[in-house]
């Protein structure tokens, strides 16, 4: 059996709906409701990673765990007491959704440090583990989507730099695979899209998906951080833009490791529009 935290965010959603279609026995695990459209055969479980003792239900005969946070980015969890439990309820796995941050902007308190210290933990769990370190997600453009719907408009800092967005079905799949099998145990797998892609270049594809145009607006570093800060602490903020506005070599590098995986390129962000057009209707 499986176990799948943060089983309604846009990765574990697709996740659990792979590893059901596998035929794998599902354990889907959130902080609140059932995911919508719970595969049939698939148990949900309430839990919450930050009081790890409500894990216990959830893990009993499990071999497996998917571990994530549900993008609370780590903070306010114990990574160590949440694999202790796991641990004593006879998991022998672990695959974590870690950052890609976590060796491009090791330094920041929210996308570097916290997740280090998960990833140490995972690895001194003395469980077989595998880390997955996704980069920015396509699903970011979900934040458009109320703009997109009114005004067929995006607005967004830094419209002509881009970096390499990865499908989060495309990590779901990864992760399908490693749970799977214990031949990636050991291994950490950074994850991205198949080419760079910058706003504008979203927002048109987009459009294309809707088959009328959408407008682009660029937005001020200053405007955008003011529309961030609204609902993100100001250390993530910070270190967003900085992504969006100054990406380092190591966030423009195309990895090989969803193809190394899946034995397919990964899906470009024009196919996460299509896929997903209806959120923009």
């Amino acid at each position: 059996m499986i176990v799948v935290t943060g089983a309604t965010g846009n990765v574990g959603t697709s996740l659990v709906r792979a590893m059901a279609g596998a035929g794998q026995q599902v354990t889907a695990v959130s902080r609140g409701m059932a995911p919508v459209d719970l595969p049939r055969g698939t148990r949900h479980v309430r839990a919450d990673l930050g009081a790890p003792e409500t894990l216990r239900p959830a893990l009993d005969g499990a071999e497996a765990v998917f571990l994530h946070d549900g993008g609370a980015g780590g903070h306010g969890l114990d990574p160590r007491a949440v694999l202790d439990v796991a641990k004593a309820a006879g998991v022998r796995r672990v695959v974590l959704l870690s950052s890609q941050g976590v060796v491009t902007r090791a330094e920041s308190p929210s996308h570097g440090r916290v997740m280090r210290a998960t990833e140490d933990a995972v690895r001194e769990s003395g469980l077989a583990w595998t880390i997955l370190r996704p980069g920015g997600f396509a699903s970011n453009a979900y934040a458009w989507a109320p703009s997109v719907r009114a005004e067929r408009t995006v607005a967004a800092p830094f419209g002509d730099i881009g970096i390499p967005v990865i499908d989060p079905a495309d990590i779901a799949e990864v992760a399908a695979v490693v749970l799977r099998s214990e031949e990636h145990s050991g291994h950490v797998y950074e994850l991205n899209g198949p080419a760079v892609v910058t706003p504008r270049q979203q927002a048109e594809a987009i459009g294309v998906a809707l088959g009328e145009p959408v407008r682009f607006v660029e937005l001020t570093r200053e405007q955008a951080h003011a529309r961030m800060a609204a609902f993100m602490p100001e250390p993530i903020v910070e270190t967003t833009l900085a992504v969006l506005g100054e990406p380092n070599p190591a966030e423009l590098r195309l990895s090989p490791d969803v193809d190394r995986v899946l034995g397919r390129a990964p899906r470009p962000f024009a196919e996460w529009a299509r896929r997903n057009v209806q959120a923009f209707r």
